[in-house]
């Protein structure tokens, strides 16, 4: 069989007529849009950085907006080339549902490891209590923060529950109101006592000259009252403070004189 070229060349003409301009326009787009994407990517490193953002959530964010671009643009491309998307559209969007219902606990931690690193309801070094577990926060990554409990247990929580249950922050503010009860006879001076508590407030070094330190009454029993002391300490150290504080009221009241129920 004998080939036609002068079919060939005409056919041929007609493309280039038909489809050239568009893939020469597509070419163009996709060479300004590469250019522009690397613009506007240094843009956003830029923002992060002036903004503080924690690098994890920097470079992923970073990641994230770039490659999504990069897939808008060589869409876009596609299109004005004249290919048809519609079934590579259909197959991206079968993939897209596929993963997300099989990732959808790993997402929603992911999502709140975002939201918890953005919006900071507590940062690393901070006290908290969560699930049951009070300790330090050692490490907040994308997926789940890491706490060192106080007697030295390390507990990895998915951030999925941290971010949709209460967490308590203990250190945030700084100080915290530490609180001491203590009963005696009704045979002891109040005002006698109060004194004594006070004084041996006032000499410890751990206690915050602010807010006020307060003592009073605070329960009343047929056979005795109960005294309840409020002082501000700071919330590092919590524990350690209040064992030395009650330790040294105890030894004070004993060299005063005074005699607890039961002595």
């Amino acid at each position: 069989m004998k080939w036609d070229w002068e079919k060939f060349y005409d056919q041929a003409y007609n493309w280039v007529i038909t489809y050239g301009p568009k893939i020469i326009v597509a070419i163009i787009v996709l060479f300004i849009g590469i250019w522009l994407i690397r613009l506007l990517n240094r843009w956003i490193k830029k923002g992060l950085l002036v903004r503080r953002i924690n690098p994890s959530v920097r470079s992923f964010l970073q990641n994230l907006i770039a490659i999504s671009l990069q897939v808008v643009l060589v869409m876009l491309t596609m299109q004005i080339a004249g290919i048809q998307l519609t079934f590579l559209s259909a197959i991206i969007a079968g993939m897209t549902v596929a993963v997300g219902l099989a990732l959808s606990g790993t997402l929603q931690n992911f999502v709140s490891g975002i939201l918890i690193l953005f919006l900071r309801p507590y940062r690393v070094g901070d006290n908290i209590n969560t699930q049951g577990q009070e300790g330090t926060v050692t490490s907040i990554q994308l997926f789940y923060t890491t706490v060192l409990t106080f007697d030295n247990k390390t507990i990895i929580i998915p951030n999925g529950q941290l971010f949709n249950n209460v967490v308590i922050n203990l250190s945030r503010e700084g100080k915290r109101r530490l609180d001491i009860e203590l009963k005696f006879n009704y045979g002891i001076d109040i005002a006698q006592l109060k004194k004594i508590l006070q004084d041996s407030i006032q000499s410890s070094e751990h206690i915050l000259p602010e807010p006020v330190v307060r003592i009073g009454i605070s329960a009343v029993d047929y056979d005795r009252y109960t005294i309840t002391v409020n002082v501000w300490i700071n919330a590092h150290g919590f524990y350690d403070t209040r064992l030395l504080l009650q330790e040294k009221l105890i030894n004070d009241l004993k060299a005063a004189g005074i005699k607890f129920p039961g002595m």
